[in-house]
């Protein structure tokens, strides 16, 4: 325990309706956290056994390209308003966006939205503490992981803000990101589970590498959300190494027979 790390906020908080998975849960995410000289966040849902696990899940970070879930959410939100279909040019927009990651397609729809619908969005998905930069750069809206498990929430359960078309659409396009991108919170999943991610990641000058991955877990009796944000990183490599251990340790207990009657 003479890490450096020991004094660091850095603990899970768990509860569920099982208290050993509970328990299981903030040993094993404590454990994955304990080597690590970066800084982390997560925030999980897992609605089959009532179970919430956070550690330090309201500090901002960048959203790098994990915002790109919230253009396409605002996009689909403010259609639903007007009563249209997406237009065939937004639909590539988006699914180059989101499959891709591609930044220029975001630009694109960023612009075209602009912060009042954004922000309108993000006062009815209850995200009111992820805030846009001031001089509008999407990547750098600060964003924290509470809030994007709100939005992963709004994304697979029916809900006012999202229809139930929205949401699929946005299902569809998380799980079909491009194998290269399907990184960080899948590692460890079910075989059987639909994997849906949307990851981000961005190096500055000031805290390193910002490496971020958001991950919804569905069908085959799953039902659960992890939002994983760091910063610190010293490369994207270790970012990505750091998050999949704790995707790992999240996977195992919550698949675990042992916690479950029903899998």
């Amino acid at each position: 325990m003479g890490s450096a790390h020991a004094a660091t906020p850095q603990a899970a908080v768990c509860t569920s309706d099982s208290p050993e998975l509970a328990e299981q849960l903030t040993e094993d995410i404590n454990s994955a956290l304990e080597d690590s000289a970066n800084t982390t966040s997560v925030s999980l849902h897992d609605r089959t056994t009532n179970t919430t696990c956070t550690v330090d899940a309201d500090r901002n970070y960048d959203s790098a390209s994990t915002v790109k879930m919230t253009v396409l959410s605002t996009l689909l939100w403010d259609a639903q308003k007007e009563g249209r279909a997406l237009t065939a040019k937004e639909k590539e927009l988006a699914t180059d966006m989101i499959t891709k990651s591609d930044n220029d397609a975001t630009t694109t729809l960023w612009e075209q939205l602009g912060p009042d619908k954004i922000n309108g969005f993000l006062q009815a998905a209850g995200m009111t503490n992820t805030t846009l930069d001031p001089d509008l750069a999407w990547g750098l809206t600060q964003v924290n992981a509470n809030e994007q498990e709100k939005l992963l929430h709004l994304v697979t359960h029916a809900n006012p803000v999202l229809s139930d078309d929205s949401r699929a659409y946005i299902l569809k396009l998380t799980g079909a990101v491009i194998p290269s991108q399907r990184w960080g919170t899948p590692a460890g999943a079910p075989d059987e589970a639909e994997t849906h991610v949307k990851n981000g990641w961005l190096e500055r000058d000031a805290n390193g590498w910002r490496v971020h991955s958001l991950g919804a877990f569905t069908g085959a009796g799953h039902d659960y959300t992890i939002s994983v944000l760091s910063q610190d990183n010293e490369t994207m490599d270790d970012g990505i190494d750091h998050i999949e251990t704790v995707a790992r340790a999240v996977h195992k207990d919550l698949n675990s027979p042992a916690f479950h009657t029903s899998r």
